[in-house]
Order: C-alpha cells, then sequence, then structure tokens
C-alpha cells in the first residue's frame, strides 16, 4: 500500500514539473499568463573585472586608450587597474569567464567576439569594423609583426604574402586589413623554417595566414609558439623566433634592432554578460570601473 502511495505521489510531482516546465518558452515568459519568470538582472550587484595579465598586448593597448595607464609624479607611467580584477592569461578564458558571471565585464579583441557574450557601445560607436576604420570608436590598435634587420629567405617570402593582395584578404576576414590596395604575391616560395612568437591575440589571424601560405608554398614550415606581445618581441630581439606577434604599438625600449611592421588593425570590445541590460558606456566610465573606482552595476549612469 505505502509503495503504491508513494508512486503516486511521485507521479503528480512529475506532472507538475513537467506542467512548469511546458509553461514557460525559452525567453522565461509563462505561456498561461503572459509573464516574464526570467531572472532580472540585479544593478546593485558588485562588479566582477575582468582583465588580461600583465605584458599581454591587449591589456598594453586597452589600459593606454582608456586611460587607466597614467603617469606618476616621476613620469612612470602605471597600471591603475583594480587589485580585485580577475587576471585572465587569454582570450579565451576572458569569454569563458564573462559568459560564465552576469555581474563580470572585461575586453577582448573585436575579432574575437562570439555570441556568447555581448559587446557594449563605447560613447554611442558600436565596435564594427568601420567605425573602427574611421577612428569614431577609439579603443582601437594595430597588430604588429616584428623581425630583426636582416632575416631569412623564408621569412622575408612569408612577410611579402602578409602584405600581398592574398595576405590582407586573410586579414579581412576576422580583422581590418592595413592595405585594400595591395599587389598579389609575387614570391619566390623558398624552403625553410619560420618560428613566430607573441600575442595571442595576433595568433588567430596568425594562424590563417600560415594555412593560407602554407597552400602556396608547400615547401614552407611555420611553427606559431603563443605567449604575449611583450614574450614575442623579447623572443625576437634575441633570436630564438624569426618573426615576433605584437597586439600593440612597439615601445621605444623595444625597437632597438627590430623593424616592424602593421599588418592589421583591430578594435577591443568591453564585453559583459548576454544578461546585463546595460548596452552603452562612455569611456570615462570605463576608466572608472576597471580602475575600480565604481564597484557597482548601479554606480553606471
Amino acid at each position: 500500500m505505502k509503495k503504491i502511495v508513494a508512486l503516486a505521489l511521485s507521479l503528480v510531482l512529475a506532472l507538475s514539473l513537467l506542467a512548469g516546465c511546458k509553461s514557460n518558452n525559452q525567453d522565461g515568459e509563462n505561456i498561461e499568463t503572459g509573464k516574464n519568470n526570467k531572472k532580472e538582472f540585479d544593478s546593485s550587484k558588485e562588479i566582477v573585472v575582468v582583465t588580461r595579465e600583465e605584458g599581454s598586448g591587449t591589456r598594453g593597448a586597452f589600459v593606454e586608450l582608456t586611460g587607466i595607464e597614467e603617469k606618476d609624479g616621476n613620469g612612470n607611467k602605471v597600471d591603475k587597474t583594480t587589485k580585485e580584477a580577475i587576471t585572465q592569461m587569454k582570450t579565451d578564458t576572458v569569454l569563458t569567464t564573462v559568459a560564465g558571471d552576469e555581474y563580470a565585464i572585461g575586453y577582448v579583441s573585436t575579432g574575437s567576439l562570439q555570441d556568447t557574450i555581448k559587446a557594449l557601445s563605447i560613447d554611442g560607436i558600436k565596435p564594427t569594423t568601420e567605425n573602427i576604420k574611421n577612428g569614431s570608436y577609439k579603443i582601437a590598435r594595430p597588430f604588429n609583426v616584428a623581425t630583426k634587420h636582416d632575416v631569412s629567405e623564408i621569412t622575408h617570402d612569408f612577410i611579402d604574402y602578409i602584405m600581398s593582395k592574398e595576405g590582407q584578404e586573410v586579414v579581412s576576414q576576422s580583422y581590418i586589413a592595413i592595405d585594400d590596395n595591395a599587389e598579389p604575391y609575387k614570391g619566390s616560395k623558398p624552403a625553410g623554417k619560420i618560428v613566430v612568437a607573441g600575442s595571442s591575440s595576433v595568433t588567430p589571424v596568425m594562424e590563417k595566414l600560415r594555412e593560407a601560405y602554407l597552400e602556396i608554398n608547400p615547401n614552407a614550415e611555420i611553427e606559431i609558439q603563443q605567449s604575449d606581445s611583450s614574450a614575442g618581441i623579447k623572443a625576437a630581439t634575441d633570436g630564438t623566433c624569426d618573426i615576433g606577434m605584437a597586439s600593440r604599438a612597439l615601445k621605444d625600449s623595444e625597437i632597438t634592432g627590430l623593424q616592424n611592421m602593421e599588418i592589421a588593425l583591430d578594435g577591443i570590445a568591453v564585453i559583459i554578460n548576454p544578461n546585463n541590460t546595460l548596452t552603452d558606456i562612455s569611456l570615462e566610465n570605463v576608466k572608472k570601473v576597471f580602475t575600480g573606482e565604481f564597484t557597482n552595476w548601479s554606480d553606471i549612469k
């Protein structure tokens, strides 16, 4: 008898749960009542700041362009990113962290944007290719490659390909080409190996350039080592790689002994969780969030 009663209760519970599930659509709206049961974003909650590691070209460009980097009394540049920020070592972990926390805010290359997060407009300007190219979107930076002045034949040929019509078309699939009127590739397709190292932001487009180049020059071997911009420039300087990648302009202290070249333009998008109701933020408030002056979402007007 007890088993029959227990079974009956279990059946009733299951039916009630099923009815509850069916009464709500994917957006949280109750089909019967028309009311939305989806949890509303609580703007009184604390902002979870997500940043990149020191040495990251994305971080270097971001703190400079937003004014987070300031000069101290001795004229030295100081990164004022809040100590409470969560530091992530790669672009994909920033995306994952923000996608998994509705109160998080971070920043990534516009070429890395996914539908798991939402990119904010800055002072009313969206981070689109057109706005980055015409200069109206202010958080943008160049992608650079750096080499010694004397490079191998294969290294020279690969760079020629990157800056050719074909190479810039590869760049434009995800980023913004430097030269829309580049000449077609006319290289000699030599054999040899190239080691490319540096920025995790530049790495995805460099991998696509490698793939496209190897299709026309199967005699080449290209190894890509992902790290950050500072490490890439140091490797090029030390000669441990042939091409260093940097997702920012080179510093004066890094230029000695190297030649550098812009291969693409890229914006840096300020990203939030899709559940967040914010759509636009001022450049001034971006600074206040990432320096810790603003600590709650309700601070952002």
